[in-house]
């Protein structure tokens, strides 16, 4: 008999063993209940078990899961056409994951060069401590050794700079450049919101190059910041973006979206998908927008960001040997830890001892990502539970 597990041992499991989720609530294999400010990672957008969400799914896979890309899509091309209708873009590609999202986004730039004849530009300047998937394209799009080692040779065409730094960005330009790919906000490298003056200065640099401006808002778009992609709030307009994540809350779904400039080399058999876009995958995705885009949708998401916001800064004063600050946008905030205390240990003391979930991210910070739903109950509840966990947390020395 083998060791080695049947799930195989790439991620350290902890033990919490979700079976069921209410709401912002997950409930564990013995009842165990946590309140969950993590929701699978920006997932979760409209929690668990949304009852719109649950009968669309339920009513779609009675009806027709799975056809083949080879036939129409009346489902895909309704759920498209709702997507272009809320965003900048003129199309999208419909993807299983961010990781997908991202490699047609990389693709579509990459084509858009080809496709005018300029097949030398095929360089996208990205950002250190990005994070765009654990696909062989995009780790070499991050130049984190520890998503890169051990996965060599990798994908060339891409050039990394400084997050936040305009004139390094712009330094790496040249005759191969296709363009940029970046996180409006960077959420595994530590809950760091882009500077105005950096995304538009990439946008006015792209509009005086040719170049494509890629945003990935797998993490950060879909409501996450309080506008449904976060460039939004940043006065730019992109030339193509990934986004998944809270776009089927829940349910494994992608877009990469684009402008009919940016997509013109995505022309008949240059990409493709045998799951992406499956009437399934669609009817989650429309549930989600039908919540998304109600009338005050994304005014609650604002001020339960801010409520969030202020709750958390009244805290840091309390037990300010462990907080340092507050960063982010919306119901995607950061709390950055001071040394000795170190994020991930303090992320399994509340798991563990407080029932709060949440995330470790980079620079030593805390991930806090409820679903967009939450009220201003499951705040103070936060916050208590916080301030609890403060209170009694021994940092144990990084190892």
């Amino acid at each position: 008999m083998s060791s080695m597990p049947a799930l195989m041992p790439v991620y350290p499991r902890c033990d919490v063993r979700p079976v069921r989720g209410e709401g912002c609530y997950l409930i564990g294999e013995n009842g165990e209940r946590y309140l969950d400010f993590a929701s699978g990672i920006a997932v979760n957008c409209l929690g668990h078990g949304h009852p719109h969400l649950t009968r669309a799914i339920q009513d779609q896979a009675a009806t027709l899961m799975h056809v083949s890309n080879l036939y129409g899509s009346p489902q895909g091309e309704r759920f498209a056409q709702r997507l272009v209708d809320a965003s900048f873009a003129d199309t999208a590609f419909l993807t299983n994951s961010g990781a997908e999202a991202v490699e047609c986004a990389i693709k579509t730039a990459r084509r858009y060069h080809y496709a005018n004849g300029n097949p030398q530009r095929h360089v996208l300047i990205t950002f250190n401590m990005a994070f765009h998937g654990r696909t062989l394209g995009t780790i070499s799009a991050t130049n984190q050794a520890k998503m890169r080692d051990g996965f060599e040779p990798l994908l060339p065409g891409f050039a990394y700079a400084e997050f936040n730094d305009l004139e390094g960005a712009l330094a790496l330009i040249d005759e191969h450049t296709a363009g940029f790919l970046v996180e409006p906000v960077q959420g595994e490298g530590g809950i760091r919101p882009a500077t105005p003056e950096f995304l538009q200065g990439l946008r006015k640099a792209c509009d005086e190059h040719g170049l494509m401006l890629v945003l990935d808002e797998v993490q950060c778009g879909y409501g996450r910041t309080g506008t449904l992609y976060a460039h939004e709030q940043y006065g730019v307009t992109p030339d193509i973006v990934a986004s998944a994540k809270g776009i089927g809350g829940g349910f494994p779904l992608g877009a990469c979206l684009a402008t009919a400039e940016a997509a013109k080399g995505m022309v008949f058999g240059t990409h493709g998908s045998t799951y992406g876009g499956n009437p399934l995958a669609c009817a989650a995705g429309e549930a989600v927008l039908d919540v998304m885009l109600e009338p005050g949708f994304l005014d609650h998401v604002k001020a339960m960001g801010d409520r969030l916001r202020q709750g958390l800064e009244q805290m840091i004063p309390n037990h300010d040997h462990i907080f340092d600050s507050v960063r982010g946008m919306g119901l995607m905030l950061g709390l950055k830890l001071k040394d000795p205390a170190v994020s991930r240990d303090f992320v399994a003391h509340c798991r563990d001892h407080h029932g709060l979930l949440m995330v470790a991210a980079g620079e030593n910070v805390v991930r806090i990502l409820p679903p967009l739903v939450i009220e201003e109950s499951h705040i103070a509840e936060a916050i208590e539970k916080l301030s609890d966990a403060a209170r009694v947390y021994v940092p144990v020395a990084d190892e």
